[in-house]
């Protein structure tokens, strides 16, 4: 009989994430303005003693390696934060400053180096933040501290390998990214050190201008390892109590820092790992993290928090191992998490729960709210006091302002792809946007930008880096004529956002549009729709020819294939009628198009289909969280069969004939619960998955290809062979198929330099 605790609200919640735009199409929102002027977003409000000049608080999008190797906070790091308070938000919080350096072994580099920002260590770190904070305040925004007890069991264990540390947790827990390597229980001497560190550090940032201090525990980082009994399973010491260690380091704090600075605290009401796996007690890496805190041991724990000094929560759902819940992707439903704000607001209102300064507990709702209409309705209809932007402040620093003046029209939009914001430092960079070229780059690329001497430039492609350069050429000045082969813009887009889980991509493709329109009337771009360009048709026309024509998809020569009814998966996205009376679909590949087409004709199209990947894993590459999102819910649908280490032979007789890997070490192929590494962080644990396989035939009424695409640089390079130009240039897929960042950034970096 099963011992599992779940909460009605989370299930419900979490069993609805999978196909939410079926019943409420409605929740795939667009960015209007119906409600401006927006006046409950734009009221001021007091968190102790600090008065926020509106209700938009910016997220705790990662300032990693965006620091000296000594944690100093550097000019890139500061300019990217000032960006936002010239956009207007009201108050920032920075990303995580750890405060367990010497104590938790992931968070420092060799060499005692780190790629964390610190507020530790020495005294010149100590003027980076003085600098931020004088910086953000020119702008009368205010700005908070965000710390962190540590990583835990969800730190890279590379700490193994590099100083001969295991990494730390509350109590003997598996390793996040490699569970096989085990975490050591913390002892209490230890704990108390992180405490008077947290301690320091809060007094320290408030010596140096920083307005607040906000306590990272969320997403089961170490001070939720020690506050979840999930995770913190110890039977002696006084932390044994899994509440008590956030109730000493919050009073730590207010003892250090006194009764007027306001202290904050990121909480999800609960992990949701019983909700998302029920079959968790029977999986090895997660069995051990059952029953965790409920909603109402959660909000009792606020409550004991706010005695001990917390003015202000933000709250959602989720952890690591459930990662596409605290990073929303594309898939989720806007507003995602605005139930469990309110039922946090609601539990303070209710038992007239008041802080230490006798006001009300400020509760900051997140997730998903980057559409205007949906964050001014979240605080009027009373689901909370603020609203929490992250991603939607990378994509547009402005969205403030714009949200202000009531130029909702040019709000660029977050597309949910997490490749700048979360991979990118995954695999090694600083934070950035796909959308937003000079996030993360503030530092570098000027806001305004004009020319002396305007050319003529044609533009071959209007996808995503087509428009982008335009759109930017044509806004410093040069005349500029884009040219697309088809009626309409978008390129690849058109079908990366036909599913309905991927509104996003449409709401950026329609701020394209409204962007191009303009640079059409204001800066004088000619779009020069379903034309075709030849040759002789550029050839000394113009100073440059850009070309962003994009790339086809890619068909193998399979045997049989020419004898299989078969399209390329882009086109099902597109019009699945294409597969009207066809029951048993297969598709060839497994990366992001394969498993989204999946996705889309299960759900959408109630079709059966089988995916078929090469490779050892599906959507290798994709950010975590998008990749667990959609995968975990193909899991729960009996309608879709994914085969991983599979490759295609041939096509006979309406079957796909292919050989299998026979391999135990094979990975699940609905793994969602443990991310992949980095493709240069080698796992030393693993286990090779062999060669030998078995032969495997799948019927197959229809089949569609997803196995990538091949760049259109043919007439680039007769373009170059012909001279056709002084310069020429090839940008985006043309260059090399790649994802909408790599198309956004090589857009506009020529458009700046050209």
């Amino acid at each position: 009989m099963s011992t599992l605790k779940t909460d009605s609200l989370v299930q419900k919640l979490v069993d609805s994430y999978g196909d939410w735009f079926i019943e409420h199409p409605e929740d795939a929102r667009e960015i209007t303005g119906e409600l401006y002027p927006f006046d409950n977003i734009f009221s001021p409000i007091t968190i102790n003693s600090v008065k926020v000049k509106n209700r938009l608080v910016m997220a705790p999008m990662g300032n990693l390696q965006m620091c000296e190797e000594s944690g100093r906070p550097n000019n890139k790091m500061i300019e990217y934060f000032t960006e936002r308070a010239k956009g207007g938000t009201g108050l920032l919080t920075t990303g995580l400053i750890p405060i367990s350096h010497g104590v938790d072994p992931t968070v420092t580099e060799p060499g005692k180096l780190s790629y964390f920002p610190r507020i530790d260590r020495t005294r010149t770190n100590l003027v980076g933040w003085r600098d931020l904070a004088t910086s953000v305040h020119a702008y009368d925004s205010k700005i908070f501290i965000q710390l962190t007890p540590g990583l835990g069991r969800v730190g890279a264990p590379m700490c193994l390998i590099n100083d001969k540390k295991l990494p730390v947790s509350a109590s003997w827990n598996k390793n996040f990214y490699i569970p096989a390597i085990p975490c050591v229980r913390l002892s209490d001497r230890k704990l108390n050190t992180i405490i008077k560190n947290g301690a320091q550090a809060a007094l320290d940032a408030k010596c140096q201008g920083i307005d607040g201090v906000y306590l990272h525990g969320h997403e089961g980082y170490l001070l939720e390892q020690m506050t979840n009994p999930a995770f913190n399973r110890r039977k002696m010491g006084k932390y044994s109590d899994p509440y008590r260690f956030g109730v000493d380091l919050v009073k730590g704090i207010r003892e250090k820092v006194g009764p007027h600075y306001p202290i904050m605290y990121r909480i999800d009401l609960s992990l949701a790992l019983n909700e998302t796996y029920k079959d968790i007690e029977k999986m090895p890496t997660l069995r051990k993290f059952i029953n965790g805190r409920t909603i109402d041991d959660t909000l009792k724990f606020m409550e004991a928090l706010v005695k001990a000094g917390v003015d202000c929560f933000d709250v959602d759902l989720g952890c690591y191992d459930n990662w596409w819940l605290p990073h929303p992707p594309a898939g989720m439903p806007a507003g995602c998490f605005k139930l469990i704000s309110k039922a946090a607001k609601d539990y303070f209102n209710k038992n007239n729960i008041k802080t230490n300064k006798g006001q009300d507990v400020v509760i900051v709702a997140v997730g998903k709210l980057g559409y205007p209409d949906l964050a001014e309705e979240v605080i009027r209809d009373g689901m909370a006091d603020m609203v929490m932007l992250g991603r939607p402040l990378l994509a547009d620093a402005y969205w403030p302002n714009k949200l202000y003046n009531n130029k909702i029209e040019d709000i660029r939009p977050c597309i949910g792809c997490q490749e700048g914001c979360v991979n990118e430092f995954v695999e090694g960079g600083h934070i950035q946007c796909a959308v937003n070229p000079r996030c993360g780059f503030e530092d570098k690329y000027s806001k305004d930008l004009k020319v002396e001497k305007p050319k003529t430039i044609a533009v071959i492609g209007a996808g995503p880096a087509g428009c982008v350069f335009a759109i930017n050429a044509a806004k410093k000045g040069h005349k500029v004529t884009l040219f697309e082969a088809t009626d309409k813009i978008g390129g690849k887009l058109i079908s990366g956002g036909a599913p309905m889980v991927k509104f996003d991509i449409k709401n950026y493709v329609s701020y394209l549009n409204s962007q191009l329109n303009k640079a059409e009337k204001e800066y004088g771009l000619i779009k020069k729709f379903n034309t075709r360009v030849n040759i002789e048709s550029i050839k000394d026309q113009f100073d440059a020819v850009v070309f962003a024509n994009g790339a086809r998809d890619i068909v193998p020569p399979f045997e049989g294939l020419k004898n299989t009814p078969y399209a390329m998966a882009t086109d099902a996205l597109i019009d699945s009628s294409i597969l009207d009376g066809k029951e048993k679909i297969v598709i060839i590949g497994g990366g992001v198009v394969g498993v989204e087409t999946a996705y889309k004709l299960a759900y959408e199209n109630n079709k059966k289909v089988d995916v078929l990947e090469m490779a050892d894993n599906f959507m290798d590459g994709a950010c975590t969280a998008n990749r667990g999102h959609l995968l975990n819910y193909l899991r729960l649908n009996d309608k879709v069969n994914l085969y991983n280490g599979c490759r295609v032979e041939k096509f006979v007789d309406g079957k796909v004939i292919a050989a299998q890997k026979t391999s135990k070490h094979l990975p699940d192929s609905y793994i969602s619960w443990t991310p992949l590494l980095p493709k240069n962080t080698e796992n030393p644990l693993a286990k090779s998955s062999g060669t030998e396989t078995k032969q495997v035939a799948i019927d197959a009424d229809f089949v569609l290809l997803a196995l990538g695409f091949k760049s259109e640089n043919d007439l680039y390079y007769k373009a170059l062979k012909n001279h056709v130009a002084q310069e020429i240039y090839c940008i985006g897929d043309s260059f090399k198929p790649a994802k909408v960042i790599d198309a956004v950034r090589s857009a506009y970096a020529l458009a700046v330099e050209i």
